[in-house]
């Protein structure tokens, strides 16, 4: 099974899209901030928000 794009359940500000998307391509959460911030990108990070899944948490 390959690699599935899901918000981050531990790094998060708002709801972990941003936390998520930088697990996903291996970089920093914060630069993935940064660009939502500066290309104005506010009504895809809603969508993400609504639509990608939670990334399960370990419970032992």
């Amino acid at each position: 099974m390959g690699k599935k794009l899901m918000k981050s359940s531990t790094d998060k500000i708002i709801s972990g899209v941003c936390g998520g998307i930088g697990e996903y391509f291996g970089i920093s959460s914060t630069i993935v901030r940064l660009l939502f911030c500066f290309t104005g990108s506010f009504l895809l990070y809603l969508l993400l928000v609504l639509f990608l899944d939670e990334k399960p948490t370990l419970q032992l």
